[in-house]
C-alpha cells in the first residue's frame, strides 16, 4: 500500500538553442548539448526506482514465507501486533528525516489520528485474515490469492462512480478463473485457508481506496505518518485480540523472532520506506506491475524455503490470476 507518486521533473523544447527543465516552482535553462544527458539521467532516475520497487516485490513476497514459519511458534495475532509495532517504529527515523526537510505544518495531527485509526481498522481486518488463513494454506497460493485485491479495486471503485475499462473486467475474469484452477478442489470444495485470504484480499482492496480516500493533501511526509499510526493502531489491536485469545510466551516469542523481524524491519519498515523512496520517479504503471509480482516471489519463496509444490492446474491458475492483474493495470 504506497503513497502517490510524484512526478519527474518534465523536459520542453523554448528554442533551438536552449531546453528548460521544470522542476516543482523552479526552472532553469539547459544549454542544448546537456539535454541528452538530462534526459539520460532521468532515465537513469526510472530504472533506479524500478529496481527498487523489484526489490520491495522480493520482500514482500518472502514475507509469506516468514508468515508462515512465524505461526509454528506463535499465534497469528501476536505474531502480527509485533511485527506491527516494529513497523511503525522502523518508519520514526524515516519521519524525523522528511520532516526537518518539509516546508509548512502539513496535515493537523488531529486529521492525522483519525485517518489512522480509520485505516488502522481496516489494515488489522486484512493483515488478521490474512495471517490467520496462511495457517491452513501454502505462502504460495496466500500471495497469488491476496494479490486478487489489485483486480478488486477498479471493481470496488465502480460503487464510487469510478469507470472501469475493457482491461479490467477481462482481467478479473482472468482472475476468477485462476482462482478457480487455484483454490477449488475436483469436488467443488475450497480450503478454509483459501477462504480467508480471499475475503482478506476483500479488505486489502479496500484499504486501497480507503487510503485514496483519506490521503489528498498530504505530501509525503504526511503519508508516511499516516502509514505509522496506522501500523500502530493495527499493532494495537492484533495484541489485543492475542492476548484475549492466544497463549502468549516468551518462549514462542523468542522460537519466532526471525520471522518476526523479518515481517515488521523488513517487510513493513524497510519495504515500505523503499515504496515510498521509489514512487517519487517511478512510472505509476510500471509501479503496478512490478508490485504484482509480490504473488510470483511468494510462490518462488514457498518453493525453495517450505518445499511447497504446484500441481499443473494450480500453475495454470496461478498464470491466469497474474495475467488478470497485469491487464488490469495496463489496461484500466
Amino acid at each position: 500500500m504506497g503513497v502517490q507518486g510524484v512526478k519527474p521533473p518534465g523536459l520542453r523544447s523554448t528554442s533551438n538553442d536552449h531546453n528548460t527543465m521544470t522542476h516543482g516552482r523552479f526552472r532553469r535553462t539547459i544549454p542544448a548539448g546537456r539535454a541528452p544527458l538530462t534526459r539520460i539521467f532521468m532515465i537513469a532516475r526510472h530504472l533506479r526506482a524500478d529496481g527498487l520497487l523489484l526489490l520491495t516485490a522480493v520482500i514482500w513476497g518472502a514475507a509469506f514465507v516468514a508468515q508462515r514459519l512465524g505461526m509454528e511458534h506463535i499465534g497469528p495475532f501476536t505474531f502480527n501486533g509485533i511485527r506491527f509495532a516494529l513497523g511503525a517504529l522502523a518508519l520514526q527515523p524515516l519521519i524525523w528525516r522528511m520532516q526537518k526537510g518539509r516546508d509548512g505544518a502539513g496535515v493537523a495531527p488531529a486529521r492525522l489520528v483519525r485517518c489512522g485509526l480509520l485505516a488502522g481498522c481496516v489494515l488489522f481486518a486484512g493483515a488478521a485474515l490474512q495471517q490467520v488463513g496462511i495457517v491452513y494454506t501454502t505462502a504460495g497460493k496466500a500471495g497469488f490469492i491476496t494479490g486478487l485485491y489489485v483486480v478488486m479495486v477498479p471493481l470496488f471503485g465502480l460503487a464510487l462512480g469510478q469507470r472501469a475499462g475493457a482491461g479490467t473486467w477481462i482481467g478479473a475474469l482472468a482472475a476468477a478463473v485462476g482462482l478457480y484452477l487455484l483454490s477449488v478442489n475436483e469436488d467443488f470444495s475450497i480450503a478454509f485457508g483459501d477462504v480467508l485470504e480471499l475475503i482478506g484480499a476483500v479488505f486489502w482492496a479496500g484499504h486501497v481506496l480507503l487510503i485514496g480516500r483519506l490521503s489528498p493533501g498530504m505530501d509525503a511526509t504526511d503519508a508516511v505518518k499516516l502509514a505509522a499510526a496506522q501500523f500502530a493502531v493495527c499493532s494495537a489491536l492484533s495484541l489485543f485480540a492475542g492476548a484475549l485469545f492466544e497463549p502468549v510466551t516468551l518462549a514462542g516469542i523468542g522460537a519466532a523472532t526471525v520471522p518476526i523481524l523479518y515481517g515488521g524491519l523488513m517487510s513493513v519498515g524497510i519495504a515500505y520506506t523503499l515504496q515510498v523512496v521509489a514512487q517519487r520517479d517511478a512510472n505509476p504503471a510500471h509501479a503496478a506491475i512490478i508490485l504484482s509480482l509480490e504473488a510470483v516471489f511468494a510462490a518462488v519463496a514457498g518453493y525453495f524455503v517450505l518445499d511447497e509444490v504446484l500441481a499443473l492446474r494450480a500453475l495454470v491458475g496461478c498464470g491466469l490470476m497474474l495475467g488478470g492483474m497485469l491487464l488490469s493495470q495496463l489496461r484500466p
